[in-house]
């Protein structure tokens, strides 16, 4: 998941004070934090070290990342006249950092990375609320009060997270994912109507690159059809729907990710442990599973835990024979 490596020390080190975009702007210290993941835990992939605002952060419309806070928009997007505080993002010039941090990468992995950018909703609920919310009241106030300004804004931010995707993957990444961590405040008819044509959108204009596409949301049990039915190959599914059932609603075509609750990890080993297997066992050895956690990587837990995590997996998946082609083992 993205930030797999925050509860590292040597994480903590590199990292610095101030915001986060700081680092994410500094190709060798971002380049340094993708790889301590895949150096301590051992796991079968990286993920790159950014953020989902990243690129409206870029194209300079307003954004930060406020320590302890998260995203936030001094000027949150509130009329029609802020659409023109958009503009075309141009990865070669916006996001000229990210292609070489990801130059580095290729230098040093042995491992396929994964890029990722945040899906139009998410992104837009931050501009719009300002803030990190739990209700959601602002937005959705505006996607239902005024649905032709809402398409436009999300419009604009999917554009966003195509030009980011695209530009990631050319510069190397072999995996993309589409984090739109808080659809799961929808319901599902709101959802479809003006959440997922972004959605779409985002996916089939990457779907020429031939790379694996995920997508992901939390609390989302109830929209997972539709999540899979967006364009992709690969269902993230967080801790609160078993993959049996996560399999039944997307019709066993998809490969699974995740499941795995992140505050887990912070229980006795023997806790996590039963956690693991359980999940393993619900799997029941279908193809295409991708063990994994169902949100981010908790900043308090011991890395010690998740070292184990992956050493169990890769012994019950090695136990069990080899994966079929399609399968990946495990991936934190």
């Amino acid at each position: 998941m993205r930030q797999a490596g925050r509860s590292l020390p040597e994480y903590k080190a590199v990292r610095g004070e101030g915001s986060i975009l700081q680092a994410i702007q500094d190709p060798e210290r971002a380049a340094e934090i993708t790889l301590q993941p895949v150096r301590r835990y051992g796991v079968d992939a990286a993920i790159l070290f950014s953020d989902i605002v990243t690129p409206i952060f870029a194209s300079g419309f307003g954004i930060d990342i406020t320590p302890g806070v998260g995203p936030t928009c001094e000027q949150p997007f509130a009329s029609a006249a802020d659409l023109d505080r958009f503009r075309p993002l141009d990865p070669s010039v916006d996001l000229d950092f990210q292609a070489k941090t990801i130059e580095i990468l290729m230098g040093e992995l042995d491992v396929p990375l994964i890029g990722f950018a945040g899906a139009p909703f998410t992104v837009a609920s931050y501009l719009v609320e300002g803030r990190p919310t739990r209700d959601f009241a602002k937005v959705k106030a505006l996607m239902t009060g005024d649905p032709k300004l809402w398409h436009q804004l999300a419009d604009l931010v999917a554009d966003s997270a195509i030009a980011t995707l695209r530009a990631q993957v050319e510069a190397g990444a072999k995996a993309v994912q589409l984090f739109d961590s808080w659809a799961g405040a929808l319901h599902p008819a709101h959802y479809r109507e003006y959440v997922l044509p972004h959605s779409e959108k985002v996916l089939a204009a990457v779907a020429d690159l031939g790379v694996p596409r995920t997508h992901f949301g939390i609390n989302s049990g109830e929209l997972l059809p539709l999540i899979a039915g967006a364009g992709c190959e690969v269902v993230g599914v967080d801790w609160r729907t078993p993959l049996s059932v996560a399999r039944e609603r997307t019709g066993g075509t998809y490969a699974l990710q995740g499941n795995l609750d992140p505050a887990l990890v912070l229980a006795p080993w023997e806790v996590l442990e039963a956690e693991v297997l359980r999940i393993l066992d619900d799997n029941a050895g279908h193809p295409g599973y991708i063990f994994n956690l169902g949100h981010g990587v908790l900043p308090m837990t011991n890395p010690e835990q998740l070292e184990r995590v992956v050493e169990l997996v890769h012994r019950v998946g090695t136990a069990r024979g080899p994966a079929p082609d399609n399968a990946a083992n495990a991936s934190t």
